[in-house]
């Protein structure tokens, strides 16, 4: 049987119902069924060693929406890819604890996840509906082009096709649960639920002459940055491609409403980005697609905190995004302390992965350095981070931003004074270090990673 064959079986007949994509997705979520969907992800105290039962346990659900009763918006089931297979080492500071398990669907109820598949999916899923090739595009165009939020929206579709898209698929249109802004209303925090009724955080920030979103890339984060509220919480499960590239189409929306438009995308949200690597790359590729959203690659930044095998493997993607990795210290001992995984892979080897990317790239590589007080502000450690980059990064490819840390409930230390950012600005200044030092836009709505959803859940 061809693949398109096996894509037309009625999907009243078919066991994997409504789920007309392509082989080897389908398989990743027969697999995904199978595993132990209800373990999920907490920094454990005492930060316990590695574990490969850890690393077995990081990707994935299955998830299920709630009814939500406009067109397009129906319940259904989805698959998190196999990124987290690719991380082939155990990541630190986290072990295994027990959160509600989620039940798949398998009534006439499942629907597949537009936002989830790529253009040639999209283009087999109607081809199994026997649609004319350009309908493909058409939708296409309406989800990523024109922003619609249903599917009564596709004017130009026959409407048996909407009706059919109405019945079989989804727009999962996040919804806002909580907002924070500014005075001056340049940034904006929105709390966003989830099918699963998880909920994650994306913030716009207006300058200019740009509008930057920031985006999540997992509900939580296993990486235990004891600085970070969304490493505090630890990690539930990893977002789909379609639920990161939701979030950039829910400000695109708003700012469409306004006649304006998204121009950035930094994926500094809740996660690690390289430990759902798989996703991640999808939605940067969605979203850069040249018959869709057309956001460039040089105007989307992916943050890390150092995982240097998808580092790595980054530098072989082909891609021109701008790297920027969460340093906050140029020595073992202390980013031992507040970036948990340098236990694992320590500054040797991750500048090695950061100088590799580079010149594969020829792309300049960011280096983020929260600045906290009595830490990580000391002219010590600014001379040991001109050090590191002078000996190590070729070319003047690097810059260092400098941000005041925003403090989080669970964290005691607070933000570097003024004097001692200016002083170790200083340094890097004699030094030859280009760097950034970044206002922080949304301290006062508490726009720090995870801190709207940690102050929501305790209200």
């Amino acid at each position: 049987m061809t693949r398109a064959s096996k894509l037309r079986r009625p999907l009243s007949q078919s066991r994997d119902r409504c789920l007309a994509l392509p082989p080897q997705t389908l398989a990743l979520w027969r697999e995904a069924i199978k595993g132990p969907l209800s373990e999920g992800i907490s920094r454990a105290q005492g930060h316990p060693p590695f574990s490969r039962e850890f690393t077995a346990h990081l990707p994935g659900a299955v998830r299920t929406s709630q009814a939500l009763n406009q067109p397009g918006r129906r319940p259904r089931q989805g698959t998190d890819s196999t990124a987290s297979q690719r991380l082939s080492h155990s990541l630190p500071c986290a072990t295994i604890v027990r959160v509600p398990t989620m039940e798949t669907t398998s009534g006439p109820s499942g629907t597949i996840a537009l936002y989830d598949l790529d253009l040639s999916s999209l283009e087999e899923l109607l081809d199994s509906w026997d649609e004319p090739s350009y309908r493909a595009e058409q939708v296409w165009e309406w989800l990523y082009v024109h922003l619609v939020d249903a599917f009564d929206g596709m004017t130009n579709l026959p409407k048996g096709l909407r009706q059919k898209l109405a019945r079989h698929a989804t727009l999962d249109i996040l919804d806002v649960v909580d907002s924070a802004r500014t005075s001056d209303l340049r940034t904006r925090k929105d709390l966003l639920q989830l099918a699963d009724g998880q909920t994650i955080e994306a913030v716009l920030m207006r300058y200019e002459t740009r509008r930057t979103a920031c985006l999540s890339t997992q509900v939580g984060c296993a990486m235990g940055c004891p600085f970070c509220a969304t490493g505090q919480m630890g990690l539930r499960r990893d977002l789909t491609s379609g639920e990161i590239v939701g979030q950039a189409l829910h400000f695109a929306r708003c700012l469409q409403a306004r006649g304006e438009r998204l121009t950035n995308v930094v994926l500094m949200g809740m996660g690690e980005p390289l430990a759902n690597y798989d996703n991640t790359l999808a939605a940067i590729r969605r979203l850069n697609h040249s018959a869709g959203f057309r956001l460039g690659q040089r105007h989307i930044t992916l943050s890390t905190v150092g995982l240097v095998p998808q580092i790595h493997q980054l530098g072989t993607e082909n891609l021109q995004i701008t790297l920027a990795v969460s340093l906050h210290a140029a020595t073992d001992a202390l980013r031992d302390q507040l970036v948990p995984v340098n236990r694992r892979y320590g500054l040797d080897a991750l500048f090695e992965a950061c100088t590799a990317y580079a010149e594969q790239t020829g792309r300049r590589i960011s280096f983020e350095w929260a600045l906290i007080e009595g830490l990580n502000d000391t002219p010590e450690q600014a001379n040991a981070l001109a050090d590191r980059l002078h000996s190590t990064m070729p070319g003047g490819l690097v810059h260092v931003n400098l941000i005041p840390l925003n403090p989080s409930g669970g964290y005691p230390e607070a933000s570097a004074t003024s004097e001692a950012i200016e002083a170790f600005s200083a340094i890097l200044d004699r030094r030859s270090v280009p760097y950034t030092i970044r206002v922080r836009r949304g301290a006062a709505i508490q726009a720090g990673c995870g801190q709207l959803r940690q102050r929501h859940q305790s209200s």
